[in-house]
């Protein structure tokens, strides 16, 4: 009997990309058995990669430039304009110019952090002839709500003097408003979709500064501040900007609290308020893929991503294929790089089990390094577990 295993995983951040992942799982599975029929599906979340998967799966291409960084500094980037009919389609990637992997460790501080190359990237597609523009939200080391990029399209975001304020996350709280006389008149003429996690949403308790400020390097102090600040750039938003871009006929979006506000620190809030439609990534990402189909012509799914934790579930690629699978009644493994708390509710969405890829405590720099090996060794080790089930279980009967 032919065994079909489909392997959907997300890349591994700062390591691998999403086919490479799925490249070292297949090596895994080839191991224990040869004559696998296997699909190799691999999944991006708007984070790094998707401007590259969008082109290759859109017949496309990626366009390099230039633009500034997170730090500040300039940083060798990219956008990708899509082929098929109809206006020309572009994909902005955040994590291409304002990821956390460009962020040197010394340097990751979110308050400093800026998306201004997010805007550089917009208007460089915009130079390009796109009329619609699709922005990937994901792996961002930035919680400055979009200010950075909406001050390169054109906004003016002045403190109580009326100077321009500073770039980054920490200088928001000293906003006062926000001349919109400069923006970019390309923006509405355009139709710019933000594919987002919907979990992550701008203010409050869950706030996207008390997520996944810490993870960005913020201390305690720090995280109230940027979440004090990006309470104010919601409120001057909502003010001064936000309702040229309402259509007449449409409710506005509450920048606080709608779904996908807190995307990329908040970058959705900060698109929104010029007319982007915040959209469920997955829902944008993986039409065409036919991904529910491929996963029920499957007998077993392995899917991945770098940390297996408590945020899997609130949107991360693994979930939801597990989630699809389920639907489809097709068991699920998920192989990770490491397994922190909360990793157990993985299993109310459909995982019927996981494993870290790592065979001893390492620095971080050596798994990062040899992440493909340690996930081929995981997979055959895997499945060789399973396989030993398999011969047992009628013993067990």
């Amino acid at each position: 009997m032919t065994h079909r295993i489909a392997i959907a995983p997300s890349g591994f951040k700062e390591s691998l990309s999403a086919a490479r992942v799925a490249e070292a799982i297949a090596v895994g599975v080839r191991r224990v058995i040869p004559d696998a029929e296997l699909d190799l599906i691999p999944l991006v979340d708007g984070g790094e990669g998707t401007a590259e998967a969008l082109a290759l799966a859109g017949g496309g291409r990626l366009v390099p430039c230039t633009a500034t960084g997170p730090v500040g500094e300039p940083v060798a980037s990219h956008f990708a304009l899509l082929g098929g009919p109809g206006p020309l389609a572009a994909v902005v990637e955040m994590a291409a110019v304002a990821g956390l992997a460009l962020v040197p460790p010394g340097l990751r501080h979110p308050g400093a952090t800026t998306t201004y190359g997010v805007g550089e990237l917009i208007r460089a597609a915009l130079d390009s002839g796109a009329r619609r523009i699709l922005i990937g939200c994901g792996d961002s080391g930035t919680s400055d709500g979009g200010a950075g990029a909406l001050q390169a399209l054109g906004a003016r975001l002045a403190d109580r003097h009326g100077r321009q304020l500073r770039r980054g996350g920490g200088a928001l709280h000293e906003l006062e408003r926000i001349d919109a006389s400069g923006l970019d008149p390309r923006l509405a003429r355009t139709e710019l979709l933000v594919a987002c996690n919907p979990y992550n949403v701008l203010c409050g308790k869950r706030g996207v500064a008390r997520v996944f400020g810490p993870q960005k390097g913020a201390t305690p102090a720090e995280v109230e501040l940027l979440s004090a600040g990006l309470e104010r750039l919601a409120d001057v938003l909502t003010r001064d900007l936000a309702p040229a871009f309402t259509p007449a006929t449409a409710d506005p979006v509450d920048l606080r609290t709608a779904p996908g506000t807190g995307a990329s620190g908040g970058l959705g809030a900060g698109l929104a308020a010029v007319g982007a439609r915040l959209l469920p990534r997955y829902d944008v990402l993986l039409d065409g893929l036919d991904l529910d189909a491929r996963l029920a012509r499957a007998d077993f799914v392995i899917t991945a991503e770098g940390a297996l934790d408590s945020q899997t579930v609130r949107g991360k690629i693994p979930a939801e294929v597990a989630r699809r699978a389920h639907a489809c009644g097709v068991p699920v493994l998920v192989l990770a790089g490491t397994i922190g708390p909360g990793a157990q509710d993985v299993r109310a969405v459909g995982v019927d089990a996981y494993s870290s890829i790592l065979p001893a405590p390492m620095t971080l720099v050596e798994a990062i390094g040899r992440s493909g090996e340690f996930l081929a060794d995981a997979t055959e080790r895997a499945l060789r577990i399973m396989a030993l089930g398999t011969r047992l279980a009628p013993l067990a009967a």
